[in-house]
């Protein structure tokens, strides 16, 4: 495994959900100010084609964004099920051999 990858595992899901929200917006952003520059100035054929091509690559980006951030909160309801049932047996476990 590579080291950033292991430097994930140790990342809660919740911080993990965070830094690419964080992404997402930055390129939201990106992408907003992509879209007042092609509306506001006049561009060259070739630059409103790399201005589009630009739009294309973050469009995705925030696509994939959005993939991800599906399967992180996902996985943190999964995580949160598995806390609650966690805790339910256990108090289950007290009430029933220690509360008596």
């Amino acid at each position: 495994m590579t080291k950033s990858k292991d430097m994930r595992e140790k990342v809660s899901v919740a911080s993990e959900i965070d830094r690419v929200e964080g992404r997402r917006l930055q390129c939201q952003g990106s992408m907003k100010k992509v879209e007042f520059r092609q509306r506001r100035e006049e561009l060259s054929d070739q630059d409103r084609q790399a201005l589009e091509d630009e739009m294309t690559i973050m469009n995705e980006r925030v696509q994939n964004y959005d993939k991800e951030l599906e399967l992180l909160r996902g996985e943190n309801r999964r995580n949160m099920m598995l806390s609650v049932a966690v805790f339910a047996v256990s108090a289950l476990f007290y009430y029933t051999f220690l509360h008596y």
